[in-house]
């Protein structure tokens, strides 16, 4: 982050996470989201910022994390809107049973595997966690010698209703599962929403459309996912 522009996302993978916006324009929406790995709490800080509907919850292994991005690079301190657990994501997911809108996984270990974020089984747990209009966000590393099985895990946790778009510069490629009601959206909707976020948070995600035209057969210029 910027010490100047705490609540923007300056890198390029945690602003692809946020195209979820572009696949569920309804208003209001997320009404509630799940972050899975707080880190210096990016993705936590745009979403409080900008957002305002959103009630985050974000799950941190780290005990040491959250009081130095509160201290350091200015997380809110709001519990009412930003309530920051301390625990094992995998484990949270399981015994948790509040139902999300979406669903953000950001979790590496110092070795830059993601362990049990990564099964099955937790993508399996994450779709049991989602609402009707639930999107699971995944940050994959496509430099991994298992990032094609990753992505499989994810299509098959989804029925098929997932899509990876292509990797970035940083390596960093990033993998949405739709749970629920159908995305459904023309190309002309999602740049319609992407300028109307532009001016209204300064994020331009009118990139991630090119690159999802890059790997999405979009006939007739929709997406159905």
């Amino acid at each position: 982050m910027r010490i100047r522009r705490p609540f923007a996302l300056e890198l390029a993978y945690t602003r692809e996470m946020m195209a979820c916006l572009l696949l569920r324009a309804e208003q209001e929406w997320p009404r509630r989201a799940l972050l899975i790995g707080l880190g210096a709490g990016s993705l936590a800080k745009f979403i409080y910022r900008h957002l305002p509907q959103t009630r985050i919850t974000a799950v941190e292994i780290d005990p040491r994390i959250a009081p130095m991005a509160q201290q350091y690079f200015r997380l809110p301190d709001d519990p009412q809107r930003l309530k920051v657990v301390i625990a094992d994501g995998a484990d949270y997911v399981v015994q948790n049973s509040g139902r999300y809108d979406a669903i953000f996984v950001d979790g590496f270990g110092a070795d830059a595997r993601a362990g049990r974020l990564d099964t099955a089984d937790f993508y399996a747990a994450c779709r049991t966690r989602l609402s009707p209009q639930g999107l699971l966000v995944c940050n994959l590393l496509s430099h991994s010698r298992g990032f094609a099985a990753s992505a499989r895990r994810i299509d098959l946790a989804f029925d098929h209703r997932a899509i990876v778009f292509p990797s970035l510069d940083s390596g960093n490629a990033i993998a949405f599962g739709v749970s629920g009601e159908p995305v459904d959206i023309t190309l002309e909707e999602m740049r319609a929403q992407a300028i109307a976020l532009k001016l209204q948070t300064g994020l331009d995600l009118r990139p991630s459309i090119t690159r999802l035209q890059l790997v999405q057969s979009l006939p007739g210029g929709r997406l159905l996912l």
